[in-house]
């Protein structure tokens, strides 16, 4: 691992693997052709047929291209697009893509104990920048807007920051978006014509400057895992602080066996 990718893991709050396996998926640099097909959960699988992730696009751009991670099922392309094409709509952006999952999935060095399947995606919190040369977008500094003292937003949360969760959250095929407890908590307390995708906005640590949105397993992915539905209700009666632990454990790095094919076909 660079220096500048040790700094950005220590920055967001994630963790370095050393196992060989992760390296061995992060080196591959392409998708393996075929139809889309998705073997394992979240956080222990690997894809085939992964779609890359115009750079830019309608409302959004990608970030930090060199680590090579903008990959996903073509279902997630089209989510990203689309949510794109909403923030555009909606009078703010462009949004920042971060990471998606490797070319072919599987677990990664070093960032993440999920995007391994091709249905999850980080998109920042971050919302000043103006369309950026794809050269300038390396290295962009990541905001974290809750106070680690008070557990509480800062002053530079805003109602576009509110608006882009629902509006990442509206569409059906989100099973979940995990945020800092402060942010659920700014969000339960305003008011929504429509409360429903509160359910899906689940509180936790390390996701204080960015939203990681999980898409449900696309139909006739039979051999893609789904997590269970989010409790009933909007989740909003209790809010524990979600601080950053002081020492990350150790991701699991277990794929299903036919992912083994999908690495050395």
């Amino acid at each position: 691992m660079t220096a500048r990718l040790s700094a950005l893991a220590a920055a967001c709050g994630f963790w370095s693997i050393s196992a060989i396996a992760a390296d061995d998926w992060a080196d591959i640099v392409e998708p393996l052709p075929g139809e889309p097909r998705i073997m394992g959960h979240h956080g222990g699988g690997c894809i085939v047929g992964a779609e890359q992730l115009p750079l830019e696009g309608e409302g959004y751009q990608a970030v930090d291209l060199d680590l090579n991670r903008h990959y996903g099922h073509p279902t997630l392309i089209n989510y990203v697009q689309m949510l794109g094409q909403r923030v555009s709509a909606a009078g703010f952006g462009p949004m920042l893509v971060g990471d998606m999952s490797q070319p072919r999935g599987g677990p990664v060095p070093y960032g993440h104990v999920s995007h391994q399947s091709g249905l999850d995606v980080d998109i920042w919190f971050r919302l000043d920048l103006p369309l950026l040369e794809r050269s300038e977008r390396e290295g962009l500094e990541q905001p974290i807007l809750v106070d680690p003292v008070t557990n509480q937003l800062d002053e530079r949360w805003s109602d576009d920051h509110a608006t882009l969760i629902r509006l990442a959250a509206e569409d059906p095929r989100v099973a979940r978006i995990f945020v800092d407890g402060a942010v659920k908590h700014d969000l339960c307390e305003r008011e929504w014509d429509d409360r429903s995708w509160l359910r899906r906005i689940r509180p936790w640590h390390s996701h204080d400057e960015h939203l990681h949105v999980r898409l449900r397993c696309p139909p006739g992915a039979t051999e893609c895992v789904d997590q269970p539905e989010p409790p009933p209700g909007e989740g909003c009666h209790v809010f524990p602080p979600t601080p950053r632990p002081e020492v990350y454990p150790s991701p699991g790095r277990t794929v299903p066996p036919a992912c083994a094919a999908v690495l050395n076909p």
